[in-house]
Parts: structure tokens; C-alpha cells; sequence
């Protein structure tokens, strides 16, 4: 399912079987998709803001303390390299992702979409719920085969 959403910046989710892994796709022109890795697509769903306050909803925690858990938002690859960069997700949205039921989707969605960064690229609650059933079936699929999730951000 291809879920871009117009606007500037790619961040293709994917997952791969470790940081060093994840981090090669920079290697390859293209991104992720290109490399063969399983990947869902989105334009704007930055890995460091609207991510954390996505792990934030799921898990009902603050967006600080969803932003400052371990591979929230980190940058894998060398800043001088990128862009693209290559940005870890947290292992606690990835558990969150995997255990989502549908009704959890829609219960989620709303209160995401209502955020500054989703609001600012006009994310509806319909968008929202397809993103997150996107990234829900990423992680079921990375979780089925040993996997993480990673984002290829390219500004």
C-alpha cells in the first residue's frame, strides 16, 4: 500500500535486521523500497516529532518521555552523509504497533491527527487511521521475522 501524503519530505518506514543493516540502504540509490527491504511509504510523518507523539498516544505516556526513550528518533547514519539519513523507532512503539487491534486504530487516529505536525500538513483522522494500519502491519511483518523498524528520511 502506498499511503504518501503530498507534501516535502520522504520518510520511508522500513524494517531491517539490525542498525548496521538498515544503515546500508544508504548505499543504494533509491531508498529503501529500491534495496529490497519491506517498506511503507509516507511523505511528512517525520520519525523524530510526529512519531513520538504517536508513541506517546499509544502508550500513554508524555511526548518527552516517548521522546527520550532509547532509538526514539535516533540518527543511525552520519550527519555529514545526508540527507537521506537513516532514524531508529523506538523498540516501545514497536511493541505498541504490533499488539494494535483495529479498534485501537481508530482510537488512536483522532487524537493524532489533532496535533501541530499532522495538522499542519492537513493529516485527516481518515489519513491518519490508514498510516497507522500501514505501520501496524510493518511492524507485524519485521516482528514475524526477527526485524526493527527504521525510517529513510530524506528533507
Amino acid at each position: 500500500m502506498d499511503a504518501r501524503i503530498s507534501g516535502m519530505t520522504l520518510c520511508d518506514y522500513f524494517s531491517a535486521a539490525d542498525d548496521q543493516a538498515a544503515v546500508a540502504v544508504l548505499q543504494s540509490s533509491g531508498g529503501p523500497g529500491r534495496a529490497g527491504f519491506d517498506v511503507f511509504l509516507l511523505k511528512n510523518i517525520d520519525p523524530v516529532v510526529a512519531i513520538a507523539q504517536l508513541e506517546a498516544i499509544m502508550t500513554g505516556c508524555s511526548y518527552e518521555e516517548a521522546s527520550e526513550r532509547p532509538r526514539s528518533g535516533q540518527l543511525l547514519s552520519s550527519p555529514e552523509d545526508g540527507p537521506p539519513f537513516v532514524v531508529s523507532l523506538s523498540d516501545t512503539l514497536f511493541d505498541a504497533l504490533v499488539t494494535a487491534g483495529d479498534d485501537d486504530l481508530a482510537r488512536f487516529a483522532e487524537p493524532w491527527s489533532k496535533t501541530d505536525e499532522l495538522r499542519q500538513i492537513r493529516i485527516s483522522v481518515e489519513s491518519a487511521a490508514d498510516v497507522l494500519k500501514g505501520l501496524v502491519g510493518l511492524a507485524q511483518r519485521a516482528q514475524a521475522s526477527g526485524q526493527r523498524l527504521y525510517c529513510w528520511w530524506a528533507l
